[in-house]
């Protein structure tokens, strides 16, 4: 089968296209055909040799102890290498597709659904009523927050670029911000609950814009290993002595969760945004416009295409 995998070379390492063995399910585990993956900027950071994380297919054989799927579903969720024809999945990490949804649409939802739905229901403990900001809301985890948000009875804000004003309006935000022209955390409002998908401000700008007793969801992060650590190392020594909180967190891959990312979409309060389509033969491409920080939505590789 075809696949996408890294090859090292003296300049850094190299996105390939190559004829690999198809895998074979654990027993824990489901085959997918896969008809399409989403991409996202831990498919070029991890050191995994074969990208792709976020799929959704049709499952073409399961391990000896699979009990929610059979042969011929169609479901997404998480998985592993994902950027090829076939992938497992381990059962506990997949969910049945809806009937109204594509494979596309179905497969943008993992990591950014998930990402959405637990910094704003977990992390940001988010009320009906209150007041949250949305730092990259055109972004792939972004363009869910907004609706999820709304669909939550909050007042949305989003932060995004000039190109993307009329984009995160559609999505449901309140106001929107337009960082090329304000400086969001300059703002005299006051936000109960702050996602950051970018991790390009201080905390310290970002606390001044938070009510005595908000909380920042922290979903992004810088790209450079110590400016993460220390990111983190100052959100740990100010929590004991701050009423407002600053989390850190990665996305934890609940099938229940996905089932309630669908729910929003069957209720017509959400739609997976899809900037981008890339046949499996350009998962370079795809990959590499990700990293430049400016996609919109959600980037989708099908290889069937």
């Amino acid at each position: 089968m075809k696949a996408a995998c890294y090859e090292r070379t003296s300049s850094g390492k190299l996105l390939l296209i190559g004829e690999v063995e198809k895998p074979q399910p654990r027993s824990n585990e489901v085959l997918l055909r896969v008809r399409a993956a989403s991409v996202n900027p831990l498919d070029w950071r991890l050191k995994s040799q074969r990208p792709g994380v976020d799929v959704a297919g049709e499952v073409e054989a399961v391990g000896s102890s699979v009990t929610r799927f059979k042969r011929g579903d169609a479901v997404f969720g998480l998985g592993k290498e994902a950027f090829a024809e076939y992938a497992c999945a381990s059962e506990s990490k997949l969910a049945l597709k809806p009937a109204n949804i594509t494979f596309e649409q179905a497969a943008a939802i993992p990591i950014a659904g998930l990402t959405a739905l637990q910094g704003l229901r977990d992390k940001g403990r988010l009320q009906p009523g209150q007041k949250v900001l949305i730092n990259g809301a055109a972004g792939g985890i972004g363009t869910f927050a907004v609706p999820i948000a709304k669909a939550m009875g909050a007042e949305v804000t989003g932060v995004c670029s000039t190109r993307n004003i009329e984009m995160v309006h559609s999505l449901g935000a309140d106001l929107v911000i337009d960082y090329t022209r304000e400086d969001f955390t300059e703002d005299t409002g006051r936000y109960d609950v702050l996602l950051d998908n970018v991790g390009n401000r201080r905390l310290s700008e970002l606390r001044r814009i938070l009510t005595p007793n908000g909380r920042c969801a922290l979903a992004g992060a810088p790209k450079t290993l110590p400016a993460v650590i220390a990111r983190i190392v100052k959100a740990f020594f100010w929590s004991p002595f701050l009423r407002q909180k600053f989390i850190f967190f990665i996305a934890k891959p609940r099938p229940a969760d996905l089932r309630a990312i669908c729910d929003l979409i069957a209720a017509g309060k959400l739609k997976p945004t899809i900037e981008k389509r890339y046949p499996l033969s350009e998962a370079a491409a795809a990959i590499a416009y990700v990293e430049t920080g400016h996609a919109r939505a959600k980037i989708v590789i099908t290889p069937g295409s």
